[in-house]
């Protein structure tokens, strides 16, 4: 199976040649199709190292209208290390598409630096549960047109505390949007 075969753009799978990627993983051989062709939520399991970033990260990307100048995606992330390295992807596997603007949103950054970032342009959001939930109440951002709503690293999430935050985002959320959870564990 090839990325092409999977339904992955040209412009993608340049990027995804420039760094040295060439065949999809079994994480994203079974999410990217369904990700492209379903509008249903989706859990995915697989282990840490899978690919599981590029398995949501190409097709949102795909999707995208970067015409378009609203908020289309948010990541949930636990940490600020895992929302800059989601950023990074994103911005690495669009260098070859119309400009896709990522804005990555956590603690220990002023957040008047964060609000001043999303006047722009912004298509993907990538944040931390406690500052969206900050820049949601000072309505510095608008997640009513949202197309996706992926939580990587669910589990961690739920087990830093975060289910009322969560829940709250949820609630913010267009509810039309589909909701795309990874995870390297799922608790039974």
């Amino acid at each position: 199976m090839t990325f092409s075969q999977l339904g992955i753009s040209e412009e993608i799978i340049q990027a995804l040649n420039g760094n040295k990627i060439f065949e999809p993983s079994d994480i994203q051989t079974k999410a990217i199709p369904h990700i492209l062709k379903n509008s249903t939520d989706l859990v995915s399991i697989a282990q840490t190292g899978t690919g599981k970033t590029a398995a949501f990260c190409l097709p949102i990307l795909q999707t995208i209208e970067p015409k378009l100048a609203q908020i289309q995606a948010l990541v949930l992330v636990p940490t600020r290390e895992l929302g800059q390295q989601v950023a990074r992807e994103f911005f690495l596997f669009s260098k070859h598409m119309p400009r896709i603007f990522t804005e990555c949103v956590y603690g220990g950054v002023p957040i008047d630096e964060h609000i001043e970032r999303l006047k722009r342009s912004t298509h993907v959001v990538v944040a931390t549960p406690g500052r969206l939930i900050d820049l949601l109440e000072r309505r510095a951002l608008n997640l009513q047109h949202l197309k996706y709503l992926v939580l990587d690293e669910a589990d961690e999430m739920m087990n830093m505390g975060f289910q009322s935050e969560i829940d709250k985002i949820l609630s913010s959320c267009k509810p039309e949007a589909t909701k795309l959870l990874f995870t390297a564990t799922m608790p039974t």
